[in-house]
């Protein structure tokens, strides 16, 4: 049981009790209410989705057509009429607006759209990302070219190249072994990347940050370019060949 104090109150805006009271209750309907007052506070949930045909709640509405003209304001009975004589929705574009804009849409198809280019919005956006890669200051030929491969592929997606030259036992003593690494593989992709941090001692490791001379978006671009180009030569190659026309019978 909860001590008791002053009499609960009725919130104004949202009709729940926002005081403690003198409780009867178990502690779980104080918790019950304390959440409803903390949802209270905080204005409830709030739907992004605009108000359309009858959930528009206003005597008076600025309307647009469905072509964007500008009808004027009307009532909202008369605007409903017009969204059923165009066979469209009444939608509420600016709701802060005195009076309300309201629009005659197909929402299903604007919905659709909307959606849509947002995809395309979220395809074309470019995401920093830093690839790294780990090389040992005394490593095979063979296994450089193999890592210079991977680096390479890297600056030419548009990505930024986190080179880490790890040293072991008697090799921190050396750290020139590491240096020369790097500036040769800087040397190696410099067609492709640039130094961004100078190589730089962090405990056993050296490292070193490469970023790439294209832009992510343009790395994206020309990947897809080559990709339509290639889709395309495969449908090329496989259309069928044309069959040689027949040679006329002899008389």
């Amino acid at each position: 049981m909860l001590p008791v104090s002053e009499e609960p109150r009725l919130c104004t805006v949202r009709g729940v009790l926002c005081a403690t009271a003198r409780w009867s209750q178990p502690i779980q309907t104080y918790a019950a209410v304390r959440q409803a007052v903390a949802w209270c506070n905080r204005g409830g949930s709030i739907s992004a989705e605009p108000r359309i045909n009858d959930r528009i709640r206003v005597p008076e509405v600025r309307l647009v057509g469905p072509s964007g003209e500008q009808v004027g304001i009307v009532p909202l009975a008369k605007a409903l009429e017009l969204a059923q004589e165009y066979d469209l929705d009444l939608v509420e574009v600016a709701a802060n607006a005195r009076p309300p804009v309201c629009k005659l849409m197909d929402y299903g198809k604007f919905k659709y759209e909307s959606a849509m280019k947002a995809r395309e919005a979220r395809k074309n956006q470019a995401h920093t990302v830093i690839k790294e890669m780990k090389l040992r200051p005394k490593i095979d030929p063979h296994d450089y070219d193999t890592k210079k491969g991977h680096v390479v592929r890297f600056l030419k997606q548009g990505d930024k190249v986190k080179i880490t030259i790890m040293f072991r036992g008697r090799e921190q003593s050396r750290p020139e072994l590491g240096y020369r690494l790097l500036q040769r593989l800087a040397e190696d992709v410099q067609e492709l990347g640039f130094v961004e941090s100078n190589p730089k001692q962090d405990g056993r490791n050296m490292i070193m940050v490469l970023g790439p001379h294209k832009k992510k978006t343009e790395a994206m671009a020309e990947a897809r370019e080559a990709q339509a180009a290639r889709k395309a030569e495969r449908q090329q190659g496989g259309s069928p060949a044309e069959e040689p026309a027949e040679e006329p019978a002899e008389a």
